[in-house]
C-alpha cells in the first residue's frame, strides 16, 4: 500500500515537509559515499530556510504541551492503561525538556562561517564544485569517519526539534482508525458534519497504479484519482477505486 497524507492547515503542512527534510537530511548523513553527505548538507541548509523565520520550536512546544494536559487528565479514566499512559508521559516530558533547554533552531550553523559559505555555494546550480569552494571539495576527501562525525556534530542542534516534530506527528497520525472506502468511477466526497480535522491519510494499492489528488476544508473531503505513465500529464481514471482513509485530529 501506498500512503498519501494531506494537511488541513499550514501549520501541519509546515511540521511535515519539515518531518520530511529532517528523514532526507538523516538518511544521506549515514556512513556511505560522499555525494550522500552533500545531499544531507543540503536537506541541512534547507531545514535552515525553514525554520528561519518561523518559531517551529514554540508551535512544537504549544502541541505537546497541550497532549501532555490532555493525557495527564486522561489518568483516572478506567478504559486508558496506566503504564502505557505513564510512559507516554514521561517520553513527552522528555522531548519538552530538551526543547527547552535547545537554543533558537540552528542558530550554532548559522553562526559557523564555513557552514555559511557553503550554504550560499550550494544554492547555487553546481556551486559545491571545486571550482567554487575548494575546502568543500577536500572535505569531501576526508575519511568516511571524519565526515560522519562532522554531520552528526552540525544536526545535533536541530535534533531536539526533530524528536518534538515526530512526537506531534505521531500523536496526530494515532488519533485516527482506518476505514475502507471505494471511489465511484474513481471519484470520493465526504461530508465532515462541521467536525475538525488536521490530517487526512489515504492508502492506495500500488498494484492499482492511481494516486489521489486530494481538497478538503472543515466541511467535506474530495478525493479524485489520476493516472500517470511518465510520459502525459496525468488522466482522471473512470473505474472504481478500493483504498483506505483516516482523519486525524488532535
Amino acid at each position: 500500500m501506498i500512503l498519501f497524507e494531506y494537511p488541513f492547515n499550514e501549520r501541519v503542512r509546515a511540521l511535515m515537509r519539515l518531518e520530511a527534510l529532517l528523514d532526507r537530511m538523516m538518511f544521506f548523513a549515514k556512513p556511505g559515499d560522499a555525494r550522500h553527505h552533500q545531499v544531507a548538507l543540503a536537506a541541512l541548509f534547507d531545514l535552515l530556510d525553514a525554520t528561519e523565520r518561523t518559531d517551529m520550536k514554540g508551535s512544537v512546544l504549544q502541541d505537546l504541551e497541550r497532549q501532555r494536559n490532555v493525557l495527564q487528565s486522561l489518568r483516572d479514566h478506567p478504559s486508558v492503561d496506566p503504564k502505557t499512559l505513564a510512559a507516554m508521559l514521561v517520553e513527552i516530558e522528555r522531548v519538552i525538556t530538551n526543547l527547552n533547554a535547545a537554543g533558537k533552531t540552528g542558530q550554532e550553523l548559522r553562526a559557523n562561517e564555513w557552514l555559511s559559505s557553503l550554504r550560499g555555494r550550494l544554492a547555487v546550480p553546481g556551486g559545491g564544485t571545486q571550482v567554487d569552494m575548494p575546502s568543500f571539495h577536500a572535505w569531501q576527501y576526508r575519511s568516511e569517519a571524519q565526515r560522519c562525525a562532522d554531520l552528526q556534530r552540525w544536526m545535533s542542534s536541530l535534533m531536539p526539534l526533530q524528536a518534538g516534530i515526530s512526537m506531534v506527528m505521531r500523536l496526530l497520525r494515532e488519533t485516527g482508525q482506518p476505514t475502507d472506502a471505494v471511489a465511484p468511477q474513481g471519484a470520493y466526497q465526504q461530508m465532515l458534519a462541521g467536525k475538525t480535522y488536521q490530517l487526512l491519510r489515504v492508502w492506495v494499492d500500488e498494484s492499482a497504479d492511481v494516486f489521489p489528488e486530494i481538497s478538503a476544508n472543515k466541511y467535506m473531503v474530495w478525493i479524485r484519482y489520476s493516472s500517470q505513465d511518465g510520459e502525459q500529464r496525468p488522466q482522471p481514471v473512470n473505474h472504481d477505486v478500493a483504498f483506505k482513509m483516516t482523519l486525524c485530529a488532535l
